[in-house]
């Protein structure tokens, strides 16, 4: 029966494929790894598949190819022994079953050929050491070796060997290790936690992109707040986001305290998540209270301050990316832009919702604006469920707000109704300061609402704040 359930998870035409080609090499063949565990999990079909085989992985991916009628192109990766190949949505990797040793200061091993034993060993979980024959002599037989299905079905993550042998040789299985917990809503058995947190160290020698790539995984789960507490519980976090394990702790002075930080931040990514799936809207989540660390300061007057943290954090988010080597392009100036801005909206929807403080939220946010209304809602952690509901409400009178302004007054991507070179033909000026002055008067008269927003206005404002800089029209 369970043979027969096996034969399932591999009834799709690249299996077929590769049984007629392993055959014809003589090569035993198996699927490993993701797929089996997604498979057994009912997660969806995957669409990464692993193959190994006792032999050369290059070769069978090699014959595969020839027989697929698409005839994919096969990458092959001579040093490493492996070949991939794309049929239609699926991406195939072929390998070799190898054995492997590691030294001290890489987590590249030495590989050896080996059998599929071998190979078994050296997978980071028995969740993922999971094999299923598709040679024709065992096609649909389960190996499980290390009773990775009984952990599968409680939830465990475990390694095949000692715990601390795995992550040492391979420091980035740690961060894998949280990051499964994480997609899969998994338990790290508590051996593979003590080994983690001994070995933290060790992931000095991974690079910040391998590092980064996980962690984009975890912000990426339905609740990345697991993630981020294994990686602070483990002692990881320290070693890759300070910034983040900075706003730790509750401090107390004169009987007045201030909310931890940190867990709060946490609560607003996982609020955050519930709504999008942008993986750099999470990262500004992630971020946008890491000012307050360095700008935390306290009042005997009004207790606990942390004046100026969005400005600080903007600043902390560019030296952030820089250190961990995520991209310095429009997407950190995104994320930047929402730790700059992420009180803004707070503070409208706190005060009396004025046109002008509206204008002027739409004028610098631009196409971000929708991104930020989305943060500062997820910013709502409050537990007493008065405020909660007020908050929401305000939210939503800023957003009603928002609406009508636009309409009126089309102030997102503002261009001035009064171009530099009409003002410089109506005064006869060259490139000069006196353009900036009156353009610069001109937006903030409309932000102010002290005109429309539109050409007739702007024109005659323009004649009039010449004439009080003392610019003459010219005939």
């Amino acid at each position: 029966m369970l043979t027969q359930s096996f034969n399932k998870a591999i009834d799709h035409n690249i299996f077929t494929t590769i049984t007629r080609a392993a055959d014809e090499l003589g090569l035993k063949t198996f699927v490993i790894g993701g797929y089996v565990r997604d498979y057994l999990l009912k997660r969806g079909e995957a669409k990464d598949i692993d193959i190994v085989t006792v032999g050369s992985g290059i070769q069978l991916a090699k014959k595969v190819a020839s027989l697929l009628p698409d005839k994919p192109k096969v990458q092959v990766f001579k040093t490493y022994g492996t070949a991939m190949l794309r049929h239609n949505d699926l991406e195939v990797e072929f390998v070799g079953a190898r054995k492997e040793s590691y030294q001290k200061d890489s987590r590249n091993p030495i590989v050896e050929n080996g059998s599929l034993q071998d190979d078994q060993n050296r997978r980071d979980f028995t969740v993922n050491a999971l094999a299923i024959g598709l040679s024709s002599e065992n096609k649909g037989e389960l190996l499980d070796p290390f009773n990775g299905i009984v952990d599968l079905e409680r939830g465990i993550l475990r390694t095949p060997l000692d715990p601390d042998i795995t992550y040492s040789d391979d420091p980035l299985r740690m961060m894998r290790a949280i990051r499964f917990a994480s997609q899969l809503d998994f338990i790290i058995e508590r051996k593979s936690m003590e080994a983690i947190s001994r070995n933290r160290e060790r992931i000095k020698i991974i690079t910040r992109e391998r590092i980064v790539d996980e962690l984009h995984k975890i912000m990426l789960c339905n609740k990345p707040s697991k993630g981020f507490i294994l990686l602070e519980k483990t002692g990881l976090l320290p070693l890759i986001l300070p910034e983040l394990t900075a706003l730790k702790g509750i401090e107390e002075k004169e009987g007045q305290t201030h909310k931890d930080n940190f867990y709060h931040t946490l609560e607003v990514v996982d609020n955050i998540s519930k709504n999008t799936e942008d993986c750099w809207l999470r990262w500004a989540a992630l971020l946008h209270d890491i000012g307050k660390a360095p700008t935390k300061r306290f009042d005997k007057k009004i207790g606990w301050t942390f004046h100026g943290h969005e400005f600080v954090g903007s600043k902390m988010v560019y030296k952030l990316f820089k250190r961990l080597k995520m991209p310095l392009n429009e997407k950190m100036k995104f994320t930047q832009k929402l730790v700059l801005m992420s009180s803004r909206p707070i503070v409208i929807a706190e005060d009396f919702v004025t046109d002008s403080a509206v204008r002027r939220l739409i004028f610098d946010a631009g196409d971000n604006l929708e991104s930020l209304m989305t943060l500062c809602e997820a910013d709502i952690t409050t537990k007493n469920t008065k405020r909660y509901k007020r908050y929401h409400n305000n939210f939503k009178l800023v957003r009603e707000k928002i609406k009508e302004v636009e309409e009126r007054d089309h102030i997102r991507n503002f261009q001035p109704p009064v171009s530099g070179e009409e003002i410089m033909k109506t005064f006869g000026l060259k490139p000069s300061r006196e353009i900036g002055i009156i353009k610069d008067a001109i937006k903030e008269a409309i932000l102010e609402g002290e005109i429309p927003n539109n050409y007739d206005k702007a024109h005659d404002f323009m004649l009039k704040k010449g004439k009080e800089i003392g610019l003459e029209i010219q005939a």
